[in-house]
């Protein structure tokens, strides 16, 4: 990664680091936590009044997306569900609730704050199909072909390797699985100077792809089926986008040195299946993801 990839990316994590602390502390104040200062393009208001009475107030006040992706991923009873850049918990929350008992919901992040206030906010909401991981969106831990669908909310265009992302994505989903995520992607005449001049970074507007760029992008990991929908304007040229797209069900089976890695992570073995198992006998499941500090948690 280059020197400004990694200045790019510290400069993401201090931002929702410091947004997770504001919502944290005001949680603990009398008025209850404030909501991370957006315009309306982005944030909990564009959930439905039903899906934000069910959430705790701080995963609402954390929401910093652009799009409600949990209501366009046609999510299904059983199914295991992962989010990228998951935040406060609000969309892992919401698919938990949509996947039920039998299903599971994963929150992905690379913020420590963020993941410790997503933990609060599942303890919060009594959702226990739900698991955090801490990570990059770039090299996911979790092994191969193991989730049926992935979401994410205006997290995608703040990677500055898309490629890997798309990458990424497509390994961990089964065959037939797919896409179902909300971004924000430019028009096609706009240069990536022209979109840096619309906003910053981590406000969600420079990292932006275009429509052509952001569909070679998928093409090139191998999705099919590919929409992509823009659906309210967030600054000229630039748009909010549902973004779907689907792994083919004859793609073969895929591994990487990714996913040999991911089956280790956290200190067990198959991490975050069913069939996991701690690295060191002497060590209870728990105790091996404790000592390994990953941030994996049930």
């Amino acid at each position: 990664m280059s020197d400004q990839s990694t200045d790019l990316r510290e400069t993401v994590r201090q931002r929702y680091a410091a947004a997770a602390v504001k919502v944290t502390e005001g949680g603990a104040a009398c008025c209850g936590p404030q909501p991370v200062e957006v315009d309306e393009n982005f944030g909990s208001a564009l959930y439905a009044a039903d899906e934000r009475d069910a959430l705790p107030a701080e995963a609402l006040a954390a929401s910093l997306g652009c799009g409600n992706p949990t209501a366009v991923a046609d999510l299904h009873e059983g199914e295991r569900v992962l989010d990228l850049g998951s935040g406060g918990g609000i969309d892992v929350l919401l698919s938990a609730r949509r996947v039920g008992p039998t299903g599971k919901a994963y929150g992905l992040d690379m913020t420590d704050e963020m993941l410790e206030l997503a933990l609060a906010n599942a303890a919060k909401a009594k959702a226990t199909n739900v698991e955090f991981l801490k990570g990059t969106i770039e090299a996911i831990p979790l092994p191969a072909n193991t989730i049926d669908v992935v979401i994410s909310n205006c997290v995608i265009n703040l990677s500055t390797d898309k490629p890997s992302v798309f990458a990424e994505t497509f390994r961990v989903l089964r065959p037939g699985g797919r896409v179902g995520v909300s971004d924000v992607v430019a028009d096609d005449s706009l240069t990536p100077a022209q979109r840096a001049e619309r906003g910053d970074y981590v406000g969600c507007i420079a990292g932006a792809l275009s429509f052509t760029e952001y569909r070679e992008g998928l093409e090139a990991a191998g999705f099919t089926d590919i929409e992509i929908t823009p659906t309210h304007p967030v600054a000229d040229g630039m748009h909010s986008a549902i973004v779907r797209a689907t792994k083919p069900a004859s793609a073969p089976a895929h591994t990487s040195a990714t996913a040999e890695s991911a089956e280790e992570c956290c200190g067990v073995t198959a991490c975050c299946t069913p069939g996991e198992e701690s690295s060191d006998p002497a060590l209870t499941v728990t105790e091996a993801r404790s000592a390994s500090g990953c941030g994996c948690q049930n």
